[in-house]
C-alpha cells in the first residue's frame, strides 16, 4: 500500500511487484493486491487461505503502513480513517487473521515478512502509545516472522525503487540452497550496513 491520504509511501507497491515476480520465478503461486482497501485486504487474506489447501509452504508479504495497538499488530489499508487509537481495530486488519489461515491449512513452512515497521501515519490526528510493531508470540508452529526492523522500532521507506529491507530480500532470496535463517541473517546484516 502506497496511496494513503496521509503519509503516502513511495516504494511499497514496487516492493510487492518485484517480490511477486521473484516468487513466481521460484515456483510460488502468487496473489497480489496493490493500494488495497480494508475490504480488499480481507478478501485477499481469504483467497490466500483457500490457495493454501495442500500447500507445503506459505509466504505472506506486506509492505505499507502498520501499527501496534495493545500488543497486537495491524496492517493499515489505504482507506483507513482513524481519529484515535480506538479506531485501529475497526479500520485495519489484524495480522492474526493470516496466522489463522496458515494454521487451518497446516502448511509445514510459514513465512510472514513485514516491511511495515513505520511511524503512525495518523500522527496529526492522534498519538500512539507504542511505536513500530509488537513482537509476535502466537504464530503457528513452523512459522518464521521477519520484520523490516526490530520490534518496537520504525523503518524508513527508502529512496530507490525498493525499500531497503525488500531490496536486500530480493538480492538474497535467489541464492540457491541457502537456508532461510541464513538468508534473513544476511538481509539483516545488509540492512544494518546500509542504514
Amino acid at each position: 500500500n502506497n496511496n494513503y491520504s496521509t503519509a503516502p509511501l513511495r516504494n511499497a507497491v514496487n516492493d510487492a511487484r518485484d517480490l511477486s515476480d521473484t516468487l513466481k520465478e521460484l515456483g510460488f503461486t502468487v496473489i497480489v493486491r496493490e493500494n488495497a482497501s480494508r475490504q480488499e485486504m480481507i478478501g485477499a487474506i481469504r483467497e490466500f487461505g483457500t490457495k493454501l489447501d495442500g500447500a507445503e509452504a506459505a509466504l505472506f508479504f506486506y509492505a505499507g503502513h502498520a501499527m501496534q495497538f495493545k500488543d497486537r499488530n495491524y496492517l493499515i489499508p489505504t482507506d483507513a480513517d482513524m481519529k484515535s487509537e480506538d479506531d485501529v481495530t475497526f479500520s485495519s486488519v489484524e495480522i492474526s487473521q493470516i496466522f489463522d489461515r496458515m494454521e487451518r491449512a497446516k502448511t509445514r513452512f510459514n513465512f510472514i515478512v513485514l516491511d511495515a515497521c513505520r511511524d503512525n501515519p495518523f500522527a496529526s490526528a492522534f498519538k500512539v502509545s507504542s511505536s513500530g510493531l509488537a513482537q509476535i508470540a502466537n504464530a503457528p508452529s513452523g512459522t518464521l516472522v521477519a520484520y523490516a526492523t526490530a520490534p518496537g522500532s520504525v523503518a524508513a521507506d527508502g529512496f530507490g525503487r525498493n525499500g531497503v529491507y525488500t531490496k536486500h530480500i530480493l538480492q538474497q532470496i535467489k541464492v540457491p540452497d541457502l537456508p532461510v535463517e541464513i538468508m534473513f541473517k544476511r538481509v539483516r546484516e545488509a540492512v544494518e550496513r546500509e542504514t
